[in-house]
Formats: structure tokens, sequence, C-alpha cells
């Protein structure tokens, strides 16, 4: 664990103190040498599921998906911002970088602590890097408000979960993740105590976001700049499902019926966001919202508890992290060339980047879950949970399944078919740094089709 800490907490003085014209080929380099590294940690297996590094710190099958994932969304944020950031002065180039390493360190810390309280402060320190980097990088003026939604929603809904884990704290004499899942149940019986359940979890359903709760994500989402987008999709909303699989274990006898509304307001949001995606015109805005019709899938698996539920959960939250990150940089590439987000303005882009499209396809497709693609698989584990616990279950989400094919294809045949408006003729080529940037995005992808056990987690 510390191989990869201190070398990710020794990239910000690099940073630094590397010469100008070296410093977008130097971090990339040194990142993904660290996200390389990051790898090993598949290869642990620890009888007891928990491989120690010291007290605090520790990985585990649960753990470590998302961990790896991190480390490879570093080189992946660097080679995306290259082209936008290099107008700027070269310290603002810098702190740009920095930010996307802190942000790296706190999440490494985040998903590895074993006391929860740690987890907790990491949590909300993953807030400060991402809202500098979404209120003084993003594009529009509206990114003030977007950075306020995003500071409040999460503020809100988790200042109630450290009161609840204080107060566990109280009755159990422990907050660490070893020794709670031995911890005694507790009578969970009275009127404040189902208050104490619901402060446990809404903190991270906001964070996911849960249907209702979501009104900062596309906000965010579509003010950020590239990194931001990528990092908040692939790896921050995965937090909150993180945590959730984290407390579940505490919150039983309680769950059972205390989870039936926020069951159908995950189940009720797939269908809404993938009905507001077939509307959108703004592209990123789609790709924002698709991220919470996955992200529902993901709360329903993880609330019903079951051991496919909580498999597909994890497998779906992975394959999200890459497909709709990988979406972002191409909406990104698009944006770079024809400075606006319209869907409308910016068609039939096959004839005139043919190569993209390629990606575009591979990307829509993995978005719409094709098979044998890691999110078919999340998907299908969570549906066939889902159906196991109740039948009803399947309208909701065979009727969200087919309405993410809809729009995933409404997406690809808007960006790439069509007639070439006559504005958008002299376009700048695709560099090959794009082209790395989408193979190490979809590449992972593929490959997880061949060892899918490395994301199964505990069920492994």
């Amino acid at each position: 664990m510390l191989k990869i800490l201190i070398p990710t907490i020794m990239l910000i003085p690099v940073t630094w103190i590397t010469p100008a014209k070296l410093l977008w080929a130097t971090t990339l380099a040194y990142s993904l040498i660290i996200a390389l590294a990051s790898l090993i940690w598949f290869n642990i297996t620890a009888e007891t599921g928990w491989s120690f590094i010291n007290q605090y710190m520790a990985t585990d099958p649960l753990s470590t998906p998302l961990l790896v994932l991190t480390c490879w969304l570093l080189p992946l944020m660097i080679l995306a911002s290259q082209n936008h950031t290099s107008s700027e002065p070269i310290n603002r180039q810098r702190m740009y970088i920095t930010l996307l390493t802190s942000l790296q360190i706190f999440l490494i810390l985040a998903f590895s602590a074993t006391e929860v309280i740690m987890f907790y402060v990491m949590f909300e320190a993953t807030l400060i890097p991402t809202l500098i980097i979404i209120t003084r990088w993003g594009n529009q003026t509206e990114r003030l408000n977007a950075g306020t939604y995003f500071l409040f929603y999460t503020l809100a809904g988790s200042l109630p979960l450290l009161v609840a884990l204080l107060i566990l704290q109280n009755n159990t004499g422990t907050l660490s993740l070893l020794t709670l899942q031995y911890a005694p149940a507790m009578e969970l019986s009275s009127f404040a105590d189902k208050f104490w359940w619901a402060g446990c979890l809404i903190a991270f359903l906001v964070k996911m976001p849960l249907y209702g709760a979501h009104l900062w994500l596309p906000k965010a989402h579509v003010e950020a700049p590239i990194a931001g987008s990528m990092i908040l999709a692939a790896v921050l909303l995965k937090l909150g499902g993180y945590g959730m699989m984290r407390m579940m274990i505490m919150l039983e006898p309680l769950t059972k019926e205390l989870s039936y509304p926020f069951i159908i307001f995950a189940l009720w949001g797939v269908i809404m966001t993938g009905s507001i995606c077939l509307r959108q015109t703004d592209l990123k805005s789609l790709i924002a919202y698709s991220s919470v019709s996955h992200m529902g899938l993901v709360a329903a698996g993880i609330l019903i508890q079951t051991p496919w539920g909580f498999t597909g959960a994890l497998i779906l939250m992975i394959a999200h992290g890459l497909t709709s990150s990988a979406l972002f940089c191409l909406a990104n590439t698009n944006y770079e060339r024809t400075h606006s987000r319209t869907m409308v303005l910016a068609r039939g882009l096959q004839m005139v980047l043919p190569l993209m499209t390629c990606w575009w396809f591979i990307a829509s497709l993995a978005n719409l879950a094709l098979p044998p693609l890691p999110n078919l698989m999340g998907e299908l584990m969570i549906i066939t949970s889902l159906f196991n616990w109740s039948w009803w279950t399947l309208a909701l989400t065979g009727a969200g399944t087919l309405i993410t094919a809809g729009y995933s294809l409404y997406m690809f045949l808007m960006t790439q078919r069509g007639p070439v408006p006559s504005h958008i003729i002299a376009l700048d080529p695709t560099h090959s740094r794009e082209h790395l940037l989408m193979i190490l995005h979809l590449l992972p992808l593929m490959l997880l089709i061949l060892k899918p056990e490395l994301i199964w987690g505990w069920t492994a």
C-alpha cells in the first residue's frame, strides 16, 4: 500500500520542480507507473479476505478493484486535460495536476481505511479538490452555481452520517471495520433507531446519487472540465456505493423494512433519468444522467443485500467507471473541436473523424450493456437478484434496460451519423494522444471479460 501511496504523494513535489516543457510527459509517465504498480493489489488474497498494511489501512476484495480504478484514472485524466490547459500559465497547469494528485491520495486513503471515521474524513476531503477543479477550471459561468450545489448536497447528506457514526462508536466501542463485522447485533427497535439507520445511509445515497437527490450531478458534470467529469463519474460516485456496502453490515434488522422506499426511488430513477436522456440536447448532460440511471441499479442491488446483488453492484460500478469516463473523454474531444456540447450542431462526425467513430461505437455499446462486457454481467446479476426478491421489479428494470439501449443508440446516431453540417468541415484531425486515452479506457473493460473474478468482490 505504501509503495503506491508514497509515490503518489511525491508526485506533488515532482509536478512543481519539473521543467515546464517536460511537465505533462513526466507526470503522465510517473502516474502510469503508479497505475501499473497498483495492479499488484489484485494478487493479494489473504485468508481473512483482508491484507494488512498497518492498523489503519488494509485492502480486501471489495476495495481492491476500486483502488486500482482510482490509480488507473490519474494518468488518463492527465492525458485528457493536456490540450485544454495548454494555453494557461505554467503554474496553473502545475496546480491543476496537483489537485488531481491530491484527489487520488484522498481516494486511496478512503478506500483502504479500516476505521470508519478515517473513511468519513477522506470522503469529505475529496470535496475540496473537486470543488476547486469545478469552480476554477469549469467552462461556463454557471460553474459557481454547480459547485454550490455539489458542496451543499454532499454536506447536507453527510453531516447526519457523522452523528450516526459517533452514536455507533458509543454503543459498540469501536469503529474498526475489522471488528465491527463481529460485533453483536444491535437491538434496533425504537423510533430513534430508524433515524440512525437513515443517517447512516443518506450520505451515500446522495453521493451515488439516488434519484431525487441527484440534481447536483448533471450540473457538476456539465460545468466541470474534462478531468473533473472523469473523476466524478468514475470514482467519486463509487464512494457512495462502497460506503453503503461497508455500512450495510451494521444496519441489520431494520434494513428489511426501511429500504423499500429507497429501492423504489432507485428503480423509478432508472426509468426517469433514462427518459430524461432521451430528450437531452446537451451531450455531457446526457452522459451525466445516464450515470444516475446506472447508479440507481447499483443502489437497488446493494439495498436488497444478497451476495448476487453485492457482486453485481461492484461489477457494475467498475464497468460503469471505465465506460462513462470514456464517454466523457469522447464528448470532450468533440467539444475541443466544435466548441459546442449541443448534439444537433455536431452531427455526421463519422465522415470527419472515422477512427473516433470506432471508439464511440464501443463506448456506446458498453453503456447499453452489450454481452459479453462486464456492464452486462453486473446488470444481469442485479436484475436477477432483484427479481428473486420481488418479481414486480422486472417491469422497472426491464423498462430501464430498454430505455438505456434507446438513449445509447440515440447518442451514437446523433453524433456520428447523418449529414455533416457545413460549419464543421475544417476540424483538427484526431491525435494519437486521444486514441491512447480511449485504448486505456476500453482495453481494461475488454480484458475484464476474460478474468471477471478480479472484480467480483467477496463472492469470489
